[in-house]
């Protein structure tokens, strides 16, 4: 890193020069960060966060019994073998990235605390000027960078989505929003309604069961749930066995790969095979006489939305048990003490947790510039979910919504290193997207297909995001099976990357 003095008269900033730049130190950040040191020992990196400390959503999601919701031989790095069960507590998760920062030196590249609010390109100077703020002092600091790598996720941490509800002002109990965790709330003997009912509702009930007095998750409409073992009877089988870690890493990720396949396969060609499959597996782990069809039969194919993963069943037992029910309706009204749904059925509760979800933010909410123009992104094309048309030198990170997001995150800083070498090879110190003449006139659609995927969060943020064309490589949002042979193979010379 270089520093230079750069600065207004009566200014005390500091201009900080790296090769390339990573925004945010969650797993995309992370891993990028392993990628660039392993491949380019002599370039400058570092890594900008706006949170206290790693993780990204494994750092703000402090609810109890937050857990991943894709196993972690698939959400593990490529290159970092992990060790434990398959699906994970977020401490578990937490201390693998640790493990990642020591293992590879990372720590003095990071710097937290730090927030971008601007990127701006210089076609003249063929760098980024990046503008931060320290959110510890208030400082103000600038970095310059030949390449920008945006790995910031694509969730809006400050701001969680709340919907407005009748009479919510009279509700004499606390409402609180899993996003924004309280971390002194005593729910033991409480009784809590968790209004949701996806990924997060489906951690969060059978972890409050275990203290509260009952716990009612009350649902607008089903979710497809699926009971999968927190540990793989694989794994336990190759540990036995002594089996090298890294290669049951390997064995496990196929299986899990392949079985993820097969599940996306049949949500496409045979939904409502799945469907019954879902549905069937579930009937034993409820009560008797539990009514599947109102309560966890959606009326969406299966993984037109995501599939809740319910480690060992527990969601199930904690209904068995009686510790948690059931009730899919609307809100009618809060009460003062508790909620009023539409059928004029009364939930007591002491507290009320709305887990409705998340809203995307997109690249962080950074304000872009080339050349001085501000960067309208909602008229910009991806170029394979990787960069954006008419953005130079710029990559950013984005998963999957059927497979764990690491999976392409690996795929992403895989490309981002040989583009970079590419570069090299060529001479050339600029790279954008650009739409050929044969794109000319190409119909623009949509950033999600609500047919492919239709979550709320997806559809609520729509109108935010960037395009989409009708044909390669202005697509993206494409499975697993289909990139993890042709990212790596992508052709560089592509008349798309124009190269300066």
């Amino acid at each position: 890193m270089t520093l230079t003095a750069d600065a207004a008269p009566g200014t005390a900033e500091e201009t900080q020069h790296v090769d390339v730049l990573v925004v945010g130190a969650g797993i995309s950040g992370i891993g990028a960060a392993y990628h660039l040191k392993e491949q380019f020992p002599g370039k400058s990196f570092v890594i900008l966060d706006a949170l206290d400390a790693r993780g990204g959503t494994w750092w703000t999601h402090r609810y109890p019994g937050v857990r991943s919701d894709s196993d972690l031989f698939t959400f593990g790095y490529g290159f970092k073998p992990w060790r434990g069960a398959s699906i994970a507590a977020s401490e578990e998760i937490l201390a693998y990235l640790d493990e990642v920062i020591e293992d590879n030196d990372l720590g003095d590249r990071i710097r937290y605390r730090h927030r971008v609010s601007a990127a701006s390109w210089s076609s003249e100077e063929k760098r980024w000027t990046v503008h931060v703020t320290r959110e510890d002092t208030g400082e103000s600091l600038r970095f310059t960078t030949d390449f920008l790598w945006m790995c910031q996720g694509y969730y809006d941490h400050s701001r969680p989505h709340r919907p407005q509800w009748e009479g919510l002002d009279r509700f004499r109990g606390q409402v609180v929003h899993p996003q924004q965790w309280p971390v002194d709330l005593d729910y033991a003997g409480k009784r809590v309604v968790v209004i949701g009912s996806g990924a997060t509702a489906a951690t969060l009930v059978p972890a409050m069961a275990q203290e509260a007095a009952h716990v009612t998750m009350l649902q607008r409409s089903p979710t497809f749930f699926f009971a999968r073992p927190r540990t793989h009877e694989l794994a336990n089988t190759l540990r036995a066995l002594d089996v090298p870690d890294e290669w049951t890493h390997e064995i496990l990720r196929r299986a899990y790969i392949a079985e993820g396949d097969e599940i996306t396969r049949m949500s496409k060609e045979a939904p409502e095979e799945l469907r019954a499959f879902i549905i069937e597996s579930m009937r034993p782990l409820l009560p008797e006489g539990f009514d599947i069809d109102k309560h966890f039969n959606p009326t969406y194919r299966p993984w037109q939305q995501r599939l809740a993963l319910l480690p060992d069943g527990d969601l199930f037992t904690a209904i068995r048990e009686g510790q948690a029910s059931v009730v899919t309706d609307t809100i009618d009204t809060f009460t003062e003490t508790g909620i009023r749904t539409s059928s004029g059925e009364e939930l007591e509760a002491d507290i009320v947790v709305t887990a409705t979800g998340f809203d995307l933010s997109l690249f962080g909410g950074v304000a872009f510039t080339v050349d001085g123009e501000p960067v309208d992104f909602t008229q910009r094309v991806t170029w394979r979910g990787m960069m954006i048309s008419g953005v130079p030198n710029m990559a950013y990170v984005f998963g999957y919504f059927r497979a764990s997001w690491t999976l392409r995150a690996d795929l992403v800083s895989e490309f981002v290193c040989r583009l970079l070498a590419h570069m090299e090879k060529r001479g050339a110190t600029t790279v954008v997207p650009t739409l050929r003449p044969e794109d000319a006139g190409m119909q623009l659609r949509p950033w999600g297909d609500p047919e492919n995927f239709n979550s709320g969060y997806v559809m609520r943020t729509m109108h935010l995001m960037f395009k989409q064309g009708d044909r390669e490589p202005w697509l993206h949002l494409l499975e697993y099976a289909e990139e993890r042979d042709s990212l790596p193979a992508l052709e560089l010379d592509d008349t798309s990357l124009v190269y300066g």
